[in-house]
């Protein structure tokens, strides 16, 4: 079977490679473009393979209304209207051309989530190299259908979606035209408990779907993100502030820059553990090979002499032979005199 692969600005995306790491800045500039760029400066430093951005304005998201259809209900939320919330946490579009060009300069990917063609258009002029259709947009197909009309690689996030959702969206995109999908396990809670992620559901998504599979990780650590590498993930998508206590609508969810620098390092080392099924004799281990068990002389010995049970042991090092050979040995005479406290060798053994 082929396995699945995307690549995202020249940067192979596959089971083969180690985990894509993006840094999610969503709301977390807090309403300063100068702390957009620094959390993109400390995205970078921790290593993170992309910075993604979330593009759209409150009317093109939701309508400007009080009844109680646009009131969030409960969560970190609670009691404010959809345009509100919107209204204080989106990018302002301004933003994106300077923020592409920093991280352009800095060496890290950027692309981002667009939530209607306008947006779309706009992440074009700039050159985007891929798009994310976030959760609650997986069953806005006509979306799906513009973004994949762009020829650019897509990742969908299947929070709060069905296997039956997932496949529409995935048709959608491939019968659009999208010829690089993937696909990402998520739960859209803020925060999300690890209970309720089911990470076994990964390695049944790629079976079922044959995708570039990965994780969007709500969690408060990397416990769980690390873990989906050993079931499949090739993509950890996490959120990202430079501080946790800051304030903004998607802070106290969000990985500061030390969490983001382990989650880095530690799905790679997650990933290069998995390796391939191998039982030979490892690098490391060579050197302890002489600290197995083996059979060993515990008395002299003249040639001619009876191998009786008190007259050898199984003990370390390993120079001798194997235990396996212990019951074998006994009744057995020895070739040539031996010395105590020396390793049984099969010249020593005589019938």
């Amino acid at each position: 079977m082929t396995t699945p692969v995307i690549k995202i600005a020249g940067r192979r995306i596959a089971a083969d490679q180690p985990p894509y790491v993006i840094a999610e800045l969503s709301a977390n500039h807090n309403g300063k473009l100068e702390t957009a760029m620094r959390i993109i400066e400390e995205a970078a430093k921790a290593g993170a393979d992309a910075v993604k951005l979330q593009t759209y304005r409150p009317d093109t998201i939701t309508l400007n209304c009080n009844s109680d259809d646009f009131k969030i209900k409960g969560g970190l939320w609670d009691g404010r209207t959809l345009y509100e919330l919107y209204e204080e946490a989106h990018m302002p579009w301004d933003w994106h051309k300077p923020l592409f060009e920093y991280a352009q300069e800095l060496g890290v990917t950027i692309f981002s989530s667009p939530f209607d063609s306008t947006a779309v258009d706009m992440l074009e002029e700039l050159g985007a190299p891929a798009y994310k259709i976030a959760s609650f947009e997986a069953i806005d197909l006509p979306l799906i259908e513009y973004v994949a009309r762009t020829g650019k690689p897509m990742i969908i996030s299947t929070g709060m979606a069905n296997a039956e959702e997932i496949q529409q969206a995935i048709d959608a995109a491939k019968g659009a035209g999208c010829k690089e999908l993937a696909i990402l396990h998520c739960v859209s809670g803020y925060p999300a408990p690890p209970e309720d992620y089911n990470l076994k559901t990964i390695p049944d998504m790629v079976k079922s779907f044959g995708l570039v599979t990965g994780l969007s990780d709500h969690t408060v650590d990397n416990t769980t993100a690390i873990t989906s590498v050993a079931l499949g993930a090739s993509l950890i998508e996490k959120h990202f502030t430079l501080n946790r206590n800051g304030g903004g609508p998607d802070d106290s969810f969000s990985l500061e820059p030390a969490e983001l620098a382990a989650l880095c390092r530690d799905t790679k080392t997650a990933w290069q553990a998995l390796g391939s099924v191998d039982y030979g004799r490892k690098s490391s281990e060579q050197g302890n090979v002489q600290f197995r068990r083996s059979l060993y002389f515990v008395k002299d010995l003249k040639a001619g002499d009876i191998i009786t049970e008190d007259s050898i042991r199984s003990v370390r090092p390993g120079y001798g032979l194997p235990p396996k050979y212990l019951h074998s040995l006994i009744g057995k005479k020895v070739s040539c005199d031996v010395e105590l406290n020396t390793p049984v060798k099969a010249s020593s053994i005589t019938n």
